[in-house]
């Protein structure tokens, strides 16, 4: 079922369609329209600047272009009004019944409404986190968590088909230094001058004797790879736990050694040499990126004819693009910036489109604020605050909708304060109050007998200015979802869900939803709740896209 915003496009474009066999116009149909809601309500409901748009390809003014459409326009299905504005705006005013007709809309489609098709067949591996599984989950770690989340969920709303995947960075020195402060713990001996401290350490020391009290008895070379893989495995673990209770979770824990064990770093690095990019230079082997806009030429395998970590990420993405993904967004933290031009300068070497195949995001840091003050250390791994303090602080959804709702791109700072309060300056409790508001409305409803079945809908009820400013705001929401998806943005999603309880609550003010004292329902009241009931639904959604609950009752 389409949309109002929808149907309304395709009557412009018919109308341009009409003109076109008339001989008015000159020119290909456009394959899309774009109709935007103007600030003013007295511009209509819909402006649209299609006019300006086509007027080169007509060879004629916009002006002359607008009163073109606009006559072919008058009469069309649900539209109330056509005025031209400006140097050739169309705004189009719609009759309310119409417009209201959205709310059936979104009541028959339910948790459906807002999903779109623009990405289908569009299959998407999604790499986010992607930490050492030497410590736990970090502040850093922790934005990713939520905007990958959250990206991967918006993205499939919009038809693609994700996989989202933790590339598990098992392999090199860290995971070296990480067994031995692990062991050296263990047999109560300092931790190596680069190693890793915290109290997580000790008590990964004392879970890995505890499972196997015979390790510490192992010859040095043993023990020590003994007290590694153990130590990995539980660290790894741990993180896995952590990441479930925040509501995150991966399809794929892809780990970087079985590249190599595997043989595909090998295999990266000939498909590279086929595609002719592979040069020897001071006995070793490059990769010649600075021909697509890297800074330099990296190296692929030393001259000792170790394989360097960038042979790795090499390898990782043939291996995506070869597992059959059509793109491979990598999220990847502030201290990574420098990897956007090897990736992209990667995947046009092995002869992709670096700006369809490929897309990075770098996510800014975060910085977490407690009575005024800048929370740095963390009690378990003694560094940056962890994800599971957040978690203890806050909240699973306030702190899920809090780092989403900012662009990744930008610092932000999280105030515990704020999040902890009932209050609207609290965004997420802000939002989910409208859920819980409307729900108590239809709770007070049924209690009064009242009908909310969609047989008993009448669309020409809703005539209130607040009506069609909420009206216009659920109708957004499909766009909403497919902006986000397409600019890889879930935090439009966020600003959206706080604009729209914004639109509700002002309806709600002003429009009487429930009958007053002694007063008998009429199909006003009928038609007004299940308007909120239709609000209930997009909110839930959208909460949903975030992957923050919608709660009946706060």
């Amino acid at each position: 079922m389409s949309t109002q915003i929808e149907l309304l496009e395709a009557e412009v474009k018919a109308a341009i369609g009409r003109a076109v066999k008339a001989g008015l116009l000159t020119l290909d149909t456009p394959a899309s329209i774009t109709l935007d809601r103007p600030k003013n309500r007295d511009h209509g409901d819909y402006a649209t600047s299609i006019a300006l748009a086509l007027a080169k390809a007509a060879g004629k003014k916009p002006g002359e272009v607008a009163q073109i459409i606009s006559r072919e326009l008058e009469g069309a299905a649900g539209v109330l009004r056509v005025e031209i504005a400006g140097p050739g705006f169309i705004n189009i005013t719609l009759t309310r019944a119409s417009q209201a007709e959205l709310v059936l809309t979104i009541l028959k489609q339910a948790r459906d409404f807002g999903r779109t098709d623009a990405l289908r067949g569009v299959r998407i591996n999604l790499e986010f986190i992607s930490a050492n599984p030497t410590g736990p989950l970090h502040l850093g770690h922790t934005r990713w968590a939520a905007v990958g989340d959250a990206l991967g969920r918006v993205l499939t709303a919009a038809g693609a088909d994700v996989t989202r995947e933790f590339y598990i960075n098992d392999r090199g020195n860290q995971m070296d230094l990480f067994g031995a402060s692990v062991e050296a713990a263990a047999l109560g001996n300092p931790i190596p001058e680069d190693g890793y401290k915290g109290e997580y350490i000790a008590d990964l020391a004392k879970e890995v004797v505890a499972s196997n009290p015979a390790i510490t008895e192992l010859a040095q070379g043993a023990r020590h790879e003994a007290f590694r893989e153990a130590a990995y495995s539980l660290q790894l673990r741990d993180q896995q736990r952590v990441l479930d209770n925040f509501g995150t979770h991966f399809d794929i824990w892809f780990s970087e050694r079985s590249l190599h064990h595997q043989g595909a770093v090998e295999h990266g690095v000939e498909k590279l040499r086929r595609q002719g990019h592979v040069f020897q230079a001071e006995g070793a082997l490059w990769l010649r990126t600075s021909n697509f806009g890297d800074d330099k030429d990296r190296v692929l395998m030393k001259s000792d004819g170790s394989f360097t970590y960038f042979s790795s990420d090499t390898a990782y993405y043939i291996n995506k693009r070869e597992r059959g993904f059509d793109i491979c967004i990598y999220m990847l933290g502030a201290d990574h910036h420098g990897y956007v031009g090897r990736l992209k300068a990667t995947a046009a070497c092995t002869g992709d489109d670096p700006e369809y195949n490929i897309h990075v995001l770098i996510g800014q840091l975060v910085k977490i604020m407690e009575g005024g003050q800048e929370v740095k250390l963390s009690k378990r791994a003694g560094t940056i605050i962890t994800l599971e303090e957040l978690i203890e602080k806050t909240g699973v959804d306030a702190a899920r909708y809090t780092l989403i709702r900012y662009p990744v791109d930008t610092p932000m700072v999280i105030d515990i304060d704020i999040l902890k309060r009932n209050t609207n300056e609290n965004p997420v409790y802000y939002v989910q109050y409208a859920h819980a508001r409307i729900a108590a409305v239809l709770r007070n409803a049924a209690e009064l007998n009242i009908s909310v079945n969609l047989a008993d809908f009448d669309p020409t009820q809703l005539t209130h200015d607040r009506e069609n400013e909420l009206l216009g705001a659920l109708a957004q929401y499909p766009r909403v979802v497919a902006s986000a998806a397409q600019m890889r943005q879930p935090h439009r999603i966020a600003r959206y869900l706080e604009e729209l309880a914004v639109t509700y609550h002002g309806f709600y003010a002003d429009c009487r939803v429930l009958p007053l004292g002694q007063e008998n329902p009429t199909p006003l009241h009928t038609a007004r709740l299940l308007l909120c009931s239709s609000t209930k639904v997009v909110i839930a959604n959208a909460l949903d896209l975030l992957g923050v609950s919608a709660p009946e009752r706060m």
